[in-house]
């Protein structure tokens, strides 16, 4: 395993995304330094933030000791917990079928369980009119993303069997199940998975960054 001495500096917000990379740097146990950049505010659309995350999106991370030993800023979250998972050789599997396997469940947390219950949160919460059409579209995505997930879930502890991005990915996300109206009691794998998750001392660390 890589030994880290200068913090990784981490740019974050409390959200779902952010903790992933709160909890990935906690569960490493490495050094980090958080600078939040309150979205609220619009501060991820500052010139300098840009420079790291171009796609003005929190979270980003930049290596004071990236590869060659050479500074190297990383954004989006699903990039940043495979770059983090690859350098320390944790999280993420060295068996290539392995890899394949955390791969397409971080995609699928990416490209869907994320999105998806973005939006539902959205409509159901922030919008600041009463749309039946979006909220329906999206709680009947969320639900059936969570079935996909409770499927996966069936016998195993973690996503892909052993603990993983994948989990730490879909976590952020999972615990906010009632703001997406999701009675978790439909989904009892992914309900036990939940409290599996939540009882890690790393995840648990994670979730309070920024919360000072």
């Amino acid at each position: 395993m890589t030994n880290q001495v200068a913090p990784i500096d981490l740019y974050f917000w409390m959200t779902p995304n952010g903790y992933k990379i709160s909890i990935m740097l906690e569960e490493l146990g490495v050094p980090y330094t958080v600078h939040k950049v309150n979205i609220g505010k619009g501060e991820q659309f500052e010139p300098g933030f840009l420079k790291i995350s171009p796609n003005n999106r929190i979270p980003a991370i930049v290596d004071p000791e990236g590869p060659g030993g050479a500074p190297i800023s990383v954004f989006e979250s699903g990039a940043i917990l495979k770059y983090l998972g690859e350098k320390f050789g944790k999280f993420y599997p060295k068996d290539p079928r392995k890899q394949v396997q955390v791969d397409e469940w971080l995609n699928w947390q990416m490209g869907g369980f994320g999105p998806m219950l973005g939006q539902m949160h959205h409509f159901a919460v922030f919008a600041k009119e009463n749309i039946p059409y979006a909220i329906d579209r999206y709680h009947t995505e969320a639900k059936r993303l969570y079935g996909v997930l409770d499927r996966q879930l069936e016998g195993k502890e973690y996503i892909t069997g052993e603990f993983s991005i994948a989990d730490i990915a879909a976590i952020g996300w999972a615990r906010v199940h009632e703001k997406q109206r999701i009675d978790i009691a439909d989904f009892p794998n992914v309900g036990k998975w939940i409290a599996r998750m939540l009882a890690r001392p790393g995840v648990k660390k994670g979730l309070k960054v920024g919360q000072d």
